[in-house]
């Protein structure tokens, strides 16, 4: 009897364990199916049905589906944390407890994707939100930017608790760590506010590490917006000594600092407020050795980018809104000079709102730490 049963045991386990490596080997083909997802919906149809197979998981595939994410494209991530969303979403509500070991150690290892780890944290905090909140206190330096602003948070939140209790030195302090580990911009801006209240002003235009000093030149002709695919004199060479034909003469490299909090180079400041004319402007940025970063622009008017010669990016469009870092581009830095151009046009329309005819730059890690330039 004993060893009938210990048949019916093994045979038992043997079925599980085959029933459960098929299913995980499903999911791991249905999250396949999803990664392959491109632009414009391509690959949706199968993705469609390879999410309901990973949506009608249980908490035991949650960590996979999020494993899954590391490598993919965005278009994947929305997918499959959509699937982690549901399949927590129910389970909660039907009482079952989810995974908190298994999401923790995958929270914690700061190799993974930074969303899906942000997406681990909400469901750590979900099952026990006190955890969550003294985790947050040692990922003020966390790669994922979400997370990050969430340590920063509470540490702002500290600040004003200790201004509540009118401790002015001790919400300085708070108020000053929590600017460094800061990278979200408007996070950086409540916190250069506090400080300042607090009589220790704040240097935004050297925290950001928006590039000051510049040569600028113009203004050229941009007659029916044709100035942004012409490519004048100092695309072609930046020569700093050159005269070139201009819009209405000759024109010459000028020296230009800009003292704007956040970095804004006016060119209307140079030239006066112009319509349909193009202006390049030109600055060298040193570094101690090769190094990916990230060239980050901000501004209304059509532009190009170059970095020692190499076309960055281009956009060409007017008077759309601005903000910091709008244009976040990958660029790779040699050891020592590195010379960047940037070209600015302005066209025809001559509302009030068109006017701006500028443009603020800085160099960063993939973070939005600024990267300070080493001596020439």
């Amino acid at each position: 009897m004993i060893s009938k049963f210990i048949v019916l045991l093994l045979l038992l386990v043997g079925s599980i364990s085959s029933s459960w490596t098929a299913f995980a080997d499903e999911n791991l083909t249905s999250i396949e199916v999803i990664r392959a997802i491109g632009p414009e919906g391509i690959g949706n149809a199968k993705a469609s049905a390879a999410w309901k197979q990973l949506a009608a998981g249980d908490s035991s595939t949650l960590v996979t589906l999020l494993n899954g994410m590391d490598g993919a494209n965005d278009y994947a991530v929305n997918w499959l944390r959509a699937a982690v969303e549901t399949i927590a979403a129910r389970e909660l509500k039907t009482g079952k407890a989810l995974p908190l070991p298994e999401l923790g150690k995958f929270l914690l290892e700061t190799s993974h994707n930074p969303r899906a780890r942000r997406l681990a944290y909400e469901l750590v905090a979900q099952v026990d939100a006190a955890t969550a909140e003294q985790l947050l206190t040692g990922m003020l330096t966390d790669p994922s930017l979400e997370i990050r602003r969430d340590a920063v948070q509470k540490l702002i939140d500290q600040g004003n608790q200790a201004l509540g209790r009118s401790n002015r030195l001790g919400a300085a302090l708070l108020f000053q760590q929590a600017l460094n580990s800061a990278r979200d911009v408007q996070q950086i801006e409540v916190i250069a506010k506090k400080l300042n209240e607090l009589e220790r002003p704040v240097d935004l235009q050297k925290h950001f590490g928006f590039l000051a000093e510049w040569k600028i030149i113009g203004p050229f002709d941009n007659s029916g917006n044709t100035g942004f695919e012409k490519a004048f004199p100092p695309e072609q060479k930046i020569n700093l000594s050159a005269e070139h034909d201009g819009k209405t003469g000759q024109v010459r490299w000028q020296s230009y600092v800009t003292n704007h909090k956040y970095g804004m180079v006016d060119l209307n400041q140079a030239y006066g407020k112009l319509k349909e004319v193009v202006a390049y402007a030109a600055t060298d940025f040193y570094s101690d050795r090769a190094q990916s970063v990230e060239v980050r622009l901000g501004g209304k008017n059509s532009w190009k980018v170059w970095l020692n010669g190499k076309l960055l990016f281009e956009r060409d469009e007017y008077h759309t809104s601005a903000e910091i870092d709008q244009y976040p581009m990958p660029a790779q830095l040699v050891p020592g000079r590195n010379a960047l151009l940037v070209k600015v046009c302005q066209n025809e329309l001559v509302k009030e709102w068109t006017e701006e005819w500028e443009f603020q730059l800085r160099v960063t890690d993939a973070l939005g730490t600024p990267i300070v330039a080493a001596k020439p």
